[in-house]
């Protein structure tokens, strides 16, 4: 089983890039060939044998991510499973790359593996790097119905059948656009304890655009991708938590401008997942309306 890594980054993480990209050459196995993207920056040095892609402009996490892709030809078919790292984590463990041909192999239903996030230098998953709702063991590995983007392994034969990663987010949810995709196309999901990607411990709201892109991207993420009677209600829900949860008033603000801007801007494809998906969501713990 053929591996191919996807890396984008900014250009300003040299050292951590170099140091992903060591881990990822120790990997026990074949060797994995490595892609890095130049999000809208130069790439920084790099070792031998790892090909970079450097574009004009920053088109995303999702857009830097497809580009990525593309360069494992259409929809990444000249490798079997494609590795999606951010450039500031790095694999502590020879074994992953081995680990993942493993489940691949055993389970021709799984489509995507993601891994377990911990900070280098507490060994602690943060709650929210755990992708379901029942989060308080990070070591308990299960099926889950997301995964975590820079931390994840994919076959490419999902991206043929389920589509790339939504350009149009920029940033937020594009992990759940595509796992929802994926799911309605037959796939499974799974959350790897054992599978760990050592990265600092950060809050999202880091990003500037943090409050106004996850609110767009959750109008959005329903637009494209449920029945006409969820949509409403998943929004909905997510409104109250909002609100429950009492951001600050400049967060607010921001998140109620990103919200007017999903109903109102143009989302990409609508193509609502079957009720029987639905249904298979709601079996995995997490019912499409949160």
């Amino acid at each position: 089983m053929k591996l191919g890594a996807v890396i984008i980054t900014m250009g300003n993480r040299p050292e951590e890039l170099r140091a992903l990209l060591d881990s990822v050459a120790k990997q026990d196995g074949d060797r994995i060939e490595v892609v890095v993207v130049g999000n809208g920056a130069p790439v920084p040095d790099v070792p031998p044998g790892v090909r970079t892609v450097e574009l004009p402009e920053n088109l995303g996490i999702p857009g830097g991510r497809n580009v990525g892709i593309e360069a494992f030809g259409p929809s990444g078919a000249d490798v079997d499973v494609l590795l999606f790292l951010d450039d500031d984590g790095y694999l502590p463990n020879t074994d992953t790359a081995e680990l993942c041909r493993r489940a691949f192999d055993a389970d021709p239903e799984l489509g995507i593996i993601t891994f377990r996030i911990a900070d280098p230098d507490t060994g602690v998953t943060q709650r929210r790097h755990v992708p379901r709702l029942r989060a308080s063991d990070p070591m308990r590995s299960s099926r889950v119905t997301t995964f975590l983007g820079g931390a994840n392994a994919v076959r490419s034969q999902v991206i043929a059948e389920a589509g790339a990663l939504p350009g149009e987010f920029f940033y937020a949810h594009e992990e759940t656009d595509l796992a929802w995709r994926a799911l309605d196309a037959g796939w499974m999901i799974d959350y790897r304890a054992d599978m760990v990607l050592n990265h600092p411990t950060t809050a999202p709201s880091r990003h500037a655009v943090y409050h106004r892109m996850v609110a767009r991207n959750r109008v959005w993420l329903a637009r494209r991708n449920l029945p006409a009677p969820l949509v409403p209600l998943y929004v909905g829900v997510w409104l109250l938590l909002t609100l429950i949860r009492r951001p600050s008033l400049p967060a607010l603000k921001a998140w109620f401008g990103g919200f007017r801007e999903g109903w109102t801007k143009p989302c990409g494809p609508r193509r609502p997942m079957r009720w029987r998906t639905v249904w298979r969501l709601t079996r995995l713990g997490r019912p499409p309306v949160i």
